[in-house]
């Protein structure tokens, strides 16, 4: 199957969640597609977040993530979506938190400084720091994090062309099947 980093799949408002977003449609083992599974595809993950990620003037050219910290990375990214999901769910977790701050510590003591790996660190940092946490949402059709920069804070999809519009055609095929006699 071919696949081709868009700005969808950088929906998320920040570097972090974008990272956790990697994993598609994460709580349907059937169907889950983890995009981090192919190097190839993780090694151009930072090629893409420069030009479409929202915090891409924030951390400029990346690294791809070295070969022997891919598993750190991929247990940082695991960390990221467990904490930020229970504390969108129901207001976070001391453990979870600790959680994420030692996969956070981990991923800052490594020497290099321009990988993915640590902008995606500085990133969580500053979500954890976010002064209105309630704009954090899960996506109520693919199930992804994402920052709601809507004035109105009423923003219920992670991209209004893709999942936005998907949830409306669902609702209007609905709507015309129960009419249907």
């Amino acid at each position: 199957m071919s696949f081709s980093w868009t700005p969808h799949r950088f929906a998320g408002g920040a570097l972090a969640l974008d990272v956790a977003n990697s994993v598609v449609l994460r709580h349907d083992a059937t169907r889950r597609i983890d995009r981090f599974a192919v190097s190839d595809q993780m090694r151009s993950f930072p090629r893409a977040a420069a030009e479409f990620c929202a915090e891409r003037a924030l951390f400029g050219d990346i690294a791809p993530v070295a070969a022997e910290n891919e598993a750190d990375f991929i247990a940082l990214r695991e960390e990221i979506d467990l904490y930020f999901r229970k504390r969108i769910l129901d207001g976070g977790n001391d453990q979870l938190l600790a959680g994420l701050l030692e996969a956070l510590a981990k991923t800052l003591r490594d020497p290099s400084p321009a990988s993915l790996a640590s902008a995606t660190a500085h990133s969580v940092l500053r979500l954890i720091a976010m002064p209105d946490p309630e704009r954090m949402k899960i996506c109520g059709n693919c199930g992804w994090l994402f920052i709601d920069r809507s004035k109105n804070r009423s923003r219920a999809w992670c991209d209004m062309a893709v999942c936005g519009n998907r949830a409306k055609a669902n609702r209007h095929y609905r709507r015309k099947k129960e009419e249907t006699p």
